[in-house]
């Protein structure tokens, strides 16, 4: 990195120091309260402890002759000012202490400002007397008005700064009086306190880390888990489709090439239609089945080229869907009541579903049976029957698990939908859903 590089990062890193680090604090009545009770209570002590302690030494009376210095000490001068109008402590020296102590009040609403303000009156009270009391209460008070601007002030290098320009007057106002502001006693306080801050804050600190750490470990778990469950879900409803779409395309073909094989040797022409029904049959599952592929994956060869997608089935699609299953050797009888109108590509599709769910139960386990679709568009609801009169099941297909209707219930739901499946009084089985229209 060149030295123009080098002075651009100075440079940008100087325009950063000015600029807050967040927004001031907004400190709670609880914490205003304290802040009033803490400058009056370092007022009262200040002014309880230190009234009438360590005036300034009045100049003697030149008539009088000057006390003999004791031997071996060196001659110590006599400050040659007058007295100051703070030295003899009374009420403006009280006033003086307490507007000393005043600027901690707002110590948290404008940390650095009242720092600030501590050491301009540390100044004036230098400029005017050089009573210990006040220097004392002065010094005092800017500890607490530092502590306050690194904590709460957002401009963290002003805020450094000021701590040491603090530092520096206040050991130039020590240096230039002639004994010790601070006593001894209080010295060992002086370190131990700010460190006794230091380590609560610190452990504050680690605290509330631990704190964010496991919120965010939380976050992620919950994050997790949702992706999971949401995965569970998109898998579950491919398995819905993959079975509607194989479970009834590949029934109707075992059931064609039955047909075919039965009758081959002694109606060719016959034999012929239900091979074509089964070339139908397996292009129709081809198409849906590329459909659903089509969901999980795009064309990798070329992103900008997805992979073109059969539309969904819907209720238009019914016709055909009898169409096949009439071809297939059972009667259905297709009923639409009322006026069709607009629905989602879902709540077709669902309704789609629940037919061609019906009508391949039909197929499967009612050899001989005739079957009727009822599709009715209701004032409230969406209302699609399917009955058949009963049969026998067919060899190849007497068995199944269920999963059917259970997929259709799921589909359904996510519409507040509802199925109903079940036998007939006089024989057969019946399948009906309603999905109301205040849920589209």
């Amino acid at each position: 990195m060149g030295p123009v590089g080098i002075t651009d990062q100075l440079w940008a890193w100087g325009r950063q120091l000015p600029r807050p680090s967040g927004p001031l604090p907004r400190p709670s009545r609880r914490s205003q309260v304290f802040d009033v009770l803490l400058a009056l209570g370092i007022s009262v002590i200040a002014i309880q402890g230190s009234y009438g302690v360590f005036p300034k030494p009045t100049r003697p009376d030149p008539s009088l002759p000057e006390p003999p210095e004791p031997p071996g000490l060196p001659v110590r001068l006599e400050p040659s000012d007058p007295v100051g109008p703070l030295d003899h402590h009374g009420v403006a020296w009280a006033v003086v202490m307490v507007l000393i102590v005043a600027p901690l009040v707002a110590r948290r609403r404008f940390p650095l400002a009242m720092l600030w303000a501590v050491m301009g009156t540390a100044v004036v009270a230098a400029m005017v007397t050089d009573d210990r009391a006040i220097m004392r209460v002065s010094f005092y008070t800017c500890v607490i008005a530092a502590y306050s601007a690194a904590v709460y002030s957002p401009y963290r290098m002003p805020a450094l700064g000021s701590q040491l320009a603090a530092a520096v007057l206040y050991s130039q106002v020590q240096s230039s009086m002639l004994l010790p502001t601070v006593s001894t006693d209080a010295v060992a306080f002086l370190v131990l306190i700010p460190i006794a801050i230091a380590t609560d804050g610190l452990r504050r600190w680690r605290h509330r880390a631990d704190e964010e750490r496991a919120r965010t470990a939380a976050l992620e778990r919950e994050r997790d888990e949702a992706t999971r469950r949401a995965a569970e879900q998109e898998r579950a409803r491919i398995a819905r489709e993959l079975h509607d779409v194989v479970t009834h395309n590949v029934s109707m073909m075992v059931i064609q090439a039955g047909a075919a094989r039965t009758v081959m040797a002694a109606d060719p022409e016959q034999a012929r239609q239900a091979l074509l029904a089964v070339e139908a049959g397996g292009r129709a599952a081809m198409s849906e089945l590329r459909h659903v592929m089509g969901l999980l994956t795009m064309n990798t060869d070329n992103p900008a080229d997805p992979v073109q997608l059969v539309p969904q089935p819907g209720l238009d699609r019914l016709d055909a869907l009898v169409a096949g299953v009439r071809a297939g050797g059972v009667p259905v009888e297709l009923t639409v009541v009322g006026q069709p109108r607009a629905m989602p590509g879902g709540v077709e599709l669902a309704a789609y579903r629940v037919v061609q769910e019906a009508l391949t139960n039909t197929v499967k386990h009612a050899g001989g049976a005739s079957a009727t679709v009822v599709v009715e568009y209701g004032t409230d609801c969406l209302h699609v029957e399917v009955a058949d009169t009963g049969g026998t099941p067919r060899a190849p297909a007497a068995t199944g698990n269920g999963r059917g209707l259970i997929g259709l219930r799921e589909r359904l739901a996510v519409y507040g939908g509802s199925l109903h499946a079940g036998s007939r009084p006089r024989g057969g089985y019946r399948v009906r859903a309603h999905i109301p229209w205040e849920a589209l």
